[in-house]
């Protein structure tokens, strides 16, 4: 994600505790924008943990099972 878009997520996330609060456009907008931060939290750490290789006492190496 780029940092454009995480600086506008923080800016909002400031504003919001402000009194004068977020418009309801902005509210949409951080909605979304979090949302966007989350998948791609979530395809990073996928991506990190597919090249996570486990070897074993035996000398054995596999890669972590998915789980269900």
């Amino acid at each position: 994600m780029e940092q454009e878009k995480i600086n506008r997520i923080n800016q909002l996330a400031k504003k919001s505790r402000t009194p004068a609060g977020l418009t309801p456009r902005e509210k949409e907008e951080q909605a979304a924008l979090r949302q966007e931060y989350v998948a791609a939290y979530r395809r990073d750490l996928e991506a990190q943990l597919k090249g996570i290789v486990v070897v074993e006492p035996d000398g054995t190496r596999h890669k972590l099972p998915k789980k269900p």
